[in-house]
């Protein structure tokens, strides 16, 4: 039995180193293989990795070459819009070239033309000097002839004729003056317009120029381009919307907006201020940008017009009124803003009425005809009618006072003043326009216009003072009764008027009166 139990004891020992080494044997196999499975793997690995790192280096070598295609492209597109500039510039040289090769060729020939008449000219002249010297010879003959029949030397009857001239010269200038003067005042009306359309030719240009145009500047001319846009469109498109011409010319970085009608010019230039701003430039968006600006300046009318009236103290006026009030503050009359002297002229009418006593609904009318005598100058449709008789129609046509509908109609005499407010409007808009600086004119250069008024008239013979009044539309010359006739007033006044049109500038007309007092005084003791 107890062998027996050895025995299997052995055996079991036996089985159990032979299970560990067998098992040993099976890990060490399946070791070796799992190792053997992961280089494999890590060669795998490998060989992809560098597959992707290749294929990677291709697509950015091809990237690279794309890259350089396209800035060799944009390149040469610039140095073919250089080389067309050049191209052109080297034309524009060569025109001009030719063009002053053309005006040297006209000159030379010019000149040799001028030196064949010089020489005819020296020819002639020394003939003529040759036919002087005869004509002297003669003349002295006839001289010595006629003093021995007249037994007056010839200067005795040179200064007989000079003065007996002289005397029916100056009758016949005279009465001829006189004629003239009757026949102006018999056709005062139409000698006045033909005055006041010569004054609007003398300065319409300048005052045309510089009321017509705004300035519009840019960051840069780049810009330009797009504003004109494919074939023009753009530009077409916007003059078309607003009703401006635009000019676009080699002035950098600006362009000029020219259109008699300020509020066109200022709703072109907000219009074409959003445009730049956004950037999008087409037709179809500048048509809706300047409805927009139309709008927004339509509402900046209004509220302009309805702060004005608020500010003077105007109620219940209707809203076609308060729209041309507002209109105003984009209107100007030689250089006077047509809102500002509307305002001027209705405080000094309240402050005129206030002064005379006429009570406070009489103030209240003055206010509000001095505020509207200036609407016909706004108008919405043009009309024949002159600007006075308009803002007439348009203020009766809105339900205004009569007395307000007479002193606007009135202000320039051309309807009869009906009403105890109507001269007060007039003098009022007067004293606006008339006052220092009101109508661009510094107050230097207004003091020296009087002062040289004054001068003009004081440098001639027999006159002891003179005075402008009126804020220089009349001068006033107090003569020497003992040195001056009463035909030499006459005469004076119409030289000195017609000096001051040849050599001064002034707006207007210049009133010239000349007043020629004697004044006898004796005291009895």
């Amino acid at each position: 039995m107890d062998n027996i139990a050895i025995v299997t004891a052995v055996v079991a020992l036996i089985a159990v180193a032979a299970g560990i080494i067998l098992g040993k044997f099976l890990f060490a196999k399946n070791t070796a293989h799992k190792i053997q499975e992961a280089e494999q793997q890590a060669e795998k690995i490998k060989e992809d990795a560098k597959i992707h790192a290749e294929t990677l280096k291709d697509k950015k070598i091809l990237e690279a070459k794309e890259h350089f295609l396209q800035l060799k492209t944009e390149h040469e597109k610039d140095v073919l819009v250089k080389t067309q500039k050049l191209s052109e510039g080297e034309n524009r040289l060569k025109q001009k070239e030719q063009s002053l090769n053309d005006k040297l060729k006209s000159v030379q020939t010019q000149i040799n033309e001028n030196t064949e008449l010089k020489t005819e000219l020296n020819d002639h002249l020394e003939s003529a000097k040759i036919k002087r010297a005869e004509l002297d010879k003669h003349q002295e003959e006839q001289i010595k002839r006629l003093e021995k029949i007249a037994n007056l030397s010839a200067e005795e009857a040179k200064a007989e004729l000079v003065e007996a001239m002289k005397e029916e010269a100056r009758t016949n200038a005279m009465a001829h003056i006189q004629e003239i003067v009757e026949q102006a005042k018999t056709n005062a009306s139409k000698e006045a317009k033909k005055i006041v359309i010569q004054s609007i030719q003398r300065v319409a240009a300048e005052q045309t120029i510089e009321n017509a145009i705004t300035v519009f500047n840019l960051e840069s001319d780049e810009i330009k381009g797009q504003i004109i846009g494919r074939e023009g469109r753009n530009i077409r498109a916007l003059e078309a919307a607003t009703g401006v011409d635009l000019v676009i010319d080699d002035t950098p970085e600006a362009i000029v907006l020219s259109c008699f009608d300020p509020l066109r010019r200022e709703i072109a230039r907000l219009s074409l201020q959003r445009l730049v701003q956004d950037g999008r430039i087409h037709p179809a968006r500048i048509e809706e940008v300047v409805e927009k600006t139309k709008k927004q300046i339509e509402d900046q009318v209004m509220e302009i017009g309805e702060r004005t009236v608020i500010e003077l103290g105007i109620h219940g006026l209707h809203k076609d009124l308060v729209r041309m009030v507002g209109k105003m503050r984009f209107r100007s009359s030689y250089g006077q803003n047509l809102l500002m002297h509307s305002k001027e002229t209705a405080n000094l009418c309240g402050i005129m009425a206030a002064e005379l006593g006429l009570g406070q609904k009489v103030v209240k009318l003055a206010k509000r005809a001095g505020l509207l005598h200036d609407i016909g100058k706004v108008p919405d449709e043009e009309t024949e009618l002159s600007h006075a008789l308009l803002g007439a129609k348009l203020a009766e046509k809105c339900g205004e006072h009569p007395a307000v509908v007479n002193a606007i109609g009135a202000h320039h005499d051309e309807m009869e003043m009906a009403f105890i407010i109507s001269p007060i409007i007039q003098a009022c808009d007067a004293i606006s326009g008339a006052r220092p600086g009101a109508r661009r004119e510094i107050m230097q250069s207004y003091l020296q216009r009087i002062k040289d008024l004054e001068n003009l008239a004081v440098a001639y013979n027999g006159v002891e003072k003179a005075y402008a009044i009126q804020a220089g539309r009349e001068l006033r010359v107090i003569v020497e009764a003992d040195k001056v006739t009463d035909a030499d007033s006459d005469r004076l006044s119409f030289e000195i008027a017609d000096k001051i049109q040849k050599e001064m500038q002034y707006p207007g007309q210049v009133k010239v009166t000349v007043i020629r007092e004697k004044r006898a005084v004796n005291v009895a003791r």
